[in-house]
């Protein structure tokens, strides 16, 4: 059974930096991983996605201040995020669509806080 578990969210006072990482624990090599978020009262919402080559897209709200990575050998993603703002507080879920299936799996998400 493929499970997706988010670490590295906190809190952290506005201009501040986190790294958020997703490992994938079974051996499905994965199509494409995505980092959604979803802010207090809010729809959640597409932050970044990376494909298994590298390409990678972003939201304009994160453009510039986060970078999405992946390490296909460890089945991991993570995101680096900076200049942190109070509107970037959510709940940060990993997504992943399988390669072989097209199956979506979804972690059950890690807080960000971003307050002083």
């Amino acid at each position: 059974q493929v499970q997706l578990v988010e670490s590295g969210g906190g809190l952290v006072q506005p201009g501040g930096s986190l790294r958020l990482s997703c490992t994938a624990s079974g051996s499905i090599r994965m199509y494409a991983m995505s980092w959604y978020r979803q802010p207090p009262g809010s729809q959640r919402e597409l932050v970044a996605v990376i494909s298994s080559g590298g390409s990678a897209d972003y939201a304009v709200s994160v453009k510039g201040r986060f970078t999405i990575s992946r390490d296909n050998a460890k089945n991991t993603m993570y995101v680096q995020m900076n200049s942190l703002k109070p509107e970037d507080t959510a709940v940060y879920y990993c997504n992943a669509v399988s390669e072989a299936w097209g199956m979506d799996y979804w972690g059950k998400g890690t807080l960000v806080t971003v307050s002083s």
